[in-house]
């Protein structure tokens, strides 16, 4: 392993509201808290590796190393690694990479990913020990008090002279497992699609149901209905976390192959956006692979402002 000077000492965090506040004050654009961390924690399948440590100075923990089975890039021999520091400190930085990077051979790991934001220290330190770019996703926010629904009346006109219904789960009936199981259905299929570096690898319905379901508010969850029932697409919006009470995730949007070019993206992220107004959110974020330019063009012409990109880098050890 990486041996520290006598007045650092490796510490295993249990305490997850001691690990959130460290995460928060490292980087303050992207607050996380306990609960959050929590969620996560009951995410992780026996057979995944998860491993995390801190460097405590003085009862003070002034860094953090992770190591774990990335959820999105599970192949095998693959293990995501991440670090943070309270300072843009080189040193200490270099400190809990060497460490990540062991903790990471013990699994016999060949290939490493770590997820950056392209404005943080932590990028130029990945570069620097051979990390390369993988994939890069686009968050934007979209102001919804500013939002011009009138604008898109014609797309909206559109969706429904196809026969297009834009409904809430929270209308659609008990959300039991056989409706779980037909939502899962859609989101793979749609999934399947979705323009990026590596195809997106679709999780077992029980991991999706242990990881996702009891994020899934159905209020805020809208559905694309077609003349016969079938439902064909889908908008996802997550209350983000208590940093930000105001604020609305929005996962995945998408509709099926058949029923593209009938505007309902535009209908599913316009009914969603009012019904989050309604309930007192005033913002939507959301990420986009650079590669997919349909979604990425849809939310730009709906107000979604470009932020910081966050990076997927790779390296092979």
């Amino acid at each position: 392993m990486v041996d520290l000077p006598p007045e650092l000492t490796w510490k295993t965090p249990t305490d997850l509201n001691r690990l959130a506040e460290l995460l928060s004050a490292a980087h303050p654009d992207a607050p996380t808290t306990a609960a959050e961390l929590e969620r996560l924690e009951r995410g992780y399948l026996p057979a995944e590796v998860h491993r995390r440590g801190v460097i405590e100075e003085n009862g003070v923990w002034g860094g953090m190393y992770e190591v774990d089975t990335p959820r999105s890039d599970s192949h095998e021999g693959w293990l995501s690694i991440s670090v943070c520091t309270l300072l843009s400190h080189t040193t200490l930085g270099k400190v809990l990479l060497a460490r990540a990077e062991a903790v990471a051979a013990e699994y016999g790991a060949h290939t490493l990913l770590s997820r950056v934001r392209e404005d943080w220290w932590e990028l130029p330190l990945l570069q620097s020990h051979g990390y390369r770019e993988h994939d890069r996703m686009w968050s934007s926010t979209l102001d919804l008090t500013g939002l011009d629904f009138v604008a898109f009346a014609a797309q909206e006109h559109k969706a429904q002279a196809a026969g297009i219904q834009i409904r809430p789960l929270s209308e659609l009936g008990a959300f039991d497992e056989p409706q779980q199981f037909r939502l899962y259905t859609l989101i793979t299929t749609l999934l399947r699609d979705v323009p990026s570096t590596s195809p997106v690898k679709v999780w077992p319905f029980e991991t999706w149901q242990l990881r996702i379901v009891d994020a899934i508010d159905p209020v805020g969850l809208f559905m694309a209905i077609a003349p016969d029932g079938e439902w064909v697409g889908v908008n996802e919006l997550y209350a983000v976390s208590n940093a930000a009470p105001h604020t609305l995730r929005n996962g995945l949007t998408g509709v099926l192959a058949d029923w593209r070019g009938n505007s309902i993206a535009y209908a599913l992220k316009l009914a969603s956006a009012r019904a989050a107004l309604a309930r007192g959110f005033t913002h939507v974020r959301t990420g986009n692979h650079s590669s997919n330019a349909p979604m990425l063009g849809i939310n730009e012409r709906l107000g979604f402002v470009r932020e910081a990109a966050w990076m997927m880098l790779k390296k092979g050890v």
